[in-house]
């Protein structure tokens, strides 16, 4: 019991003493005595009644900041044991999970929208410890959710930030009015009109089903089972990172993909820049100045480049008038956060009506960060839902997997984005 507790209850029986005593007209000696006694006690236990709320207050925030974040502990080491090739066996021999597997499968289930065998996104990482050759893989640590699984992918590096929401739309209101501010002109002038604060909702939808298939032959299911493991998760989050990373950039909007940045640039509203020359230093750095100016970025660092790495290759090999310097170490040394990926942008093609011998001209993507918020957002639902194909592979006794997941893409404001085209 706590210490309050126990001294508001001592006080509550001081009071109901007090009050039989002081209710006769006479008290006796021994009487009046106990209330001089009870008085000094009950003004004591004041005292001890506040040092006691202070001291059992800063243990209720200790205790309150322990169950805010012990869910999430417990959940992580479930997720720290989760085991793929348990799904496998289950999948194919109807094998019962077992362990904190199959805890962290019953939980999944319990949140719905799954035919198959739900599977959370960590279980694709690779653990700590693993190697693709050889040694013993460390199944007991697990990094955190979702954002480290794509952190290798393009689009994390250019600042799109990945969400994973366990059921229904999300929205991400943003400010699309602007403060009307201004001096009075004169004593008794008015100052500047009031402006109505207006937001625009850019919605999250579940309407994008992305799916992979994972062959698995009957050999590498009698195999040891760390082996396995291994190789079911690095074939499932490499497939899942290719296509993920690809609707950011290029999804067509059509035939179930989302629709991604680029084709996307006149829905979101991102200024599309032509070009129409070299790359150089001097093309990138008008783009950032575009940015500066519109206060989405407060120094070349803050912005980020996406380029193919023909541009890197025609960039480096490209050197400043009378230096040793080339195009690329000049762009670089003015904006780290350069990201090359040919997975996220089309390959380098003859610009609309070229000719054999014209140059190549290839896609730019610069994006920002301002006041916090990602240039877009790739939003996933739930985790894996693995499904077996009991029929396509039955011949040879291998298992065939496929593995949906529910995802979609929007760019919360087009002005933290520009697409540079024309890049020769």
């Amino acid at each position: 019991m706590l210490d309050s507790v126990k001294i508001a209850r001592r006080q509550s029986e001081i009071r109901q003493t007090l009050s039989g005593i002081v209710a006769k007209e006479a008290p006796s000696e021994d009487e009046t005595r106990q209330m001089d006694e009870l008085d000094r006690e009950y003004r004591s236990n004041e005292t001890r009644y506040r040092a006691a709320l202070i001291a059992e207050d800063e243990e209720r925030r200790d205790a309150g900041a322990e169950l805010e974040s012990r869910s999430g502990r417990e959940w992580s080491d479930l997720l720290a044991g989760f085991e793929m090739r348990q799904v496998a066996m289950a999948l194919d021999e109807g094998r019962a999970f077992t362990g904190r597997t199959a805890e962290v499968v019953a939980e999944m289930r319990n949140a719905g929208g799954y035919r198959g065998v739900p599977v959370p996104l960590e279980a694709l990482e690779t653990r700590a410890g693993e190697t693709l050759a050889g040694g013993t893989p460390n199944p007991r640590e697990t990094m955190p959710i979702i954002d480290r699984l794509f952190a290798p992918t393009a689009a994390a590096r250019m600042g799109v930030a990945t969400v994973n929401i366990p059921m229904g739309e999300r929205e991400y209101p943003v400010v699309s009015s602007s403060i009307a501010a201004g001096w009075a002109d004169g004593e008794l002038a008015n100052v500047a009109g009031p402006q109505a604060f207006a937001t625009v909702d850019k919605a999250l939808a579940p309407d994008n089903n992305f799916g992979v298939q994972l062959r698995v032959s009957r050999k590498a299911l009698k195999q040891s089972g760390a082996g396995l493991e291994a190789a079911m998760r690095r074939d499932l989050a490499g497939a899942m990172q290719v296509g993920l990373d690809r609707a950011v950039f290029l999804g067509t909007g059509a035939n179930g993909e989302p629709l991604g940045i680029i084709p996307g640039a006149a829905t979101y509203g991102i200024t599309e820049t032509d070009v129409s020359a070299a790359a150089s230093w001097a093309v990138f750095r008008a783009a950032v100045a575009r940015f500066m100016l519109s206060n989405a970025a407060a120094s070349p660092a803050d912005v980020r480049l996406a380029l193919r790495p023909e541009l890197w290759d025609a960039m480096d090999g490209t050197y400043i008038a009378g230096t040793a310097v080339t195009e690329w170490e000049r762009l670089t040394k003015a904006m780290p956060a350069v990201v090359t990926t040919t997975n996220g942008l089309d390959a380098p093609a003859l610009p609309a009506g070229g000719v054999s011998g014209d140059p190549l001209e290839s896609v730019g993507l610069l994006t920002t960060m301002a006041g916090g918020l990602p240039p877009a957002f790739l939003a996933t639902w739930g985790g894996v839902d693995l499904v077996r194909d009991p029929f396509s592979d039955a011949q040879s006794g291998a298992l065939r997997l496929t593995g949906i997941i529910t995802a979609d893409v929007t760019v919360a404001r087009g002005a933290q984005l520009e697409i540079l085209t024309g890049l020769q």
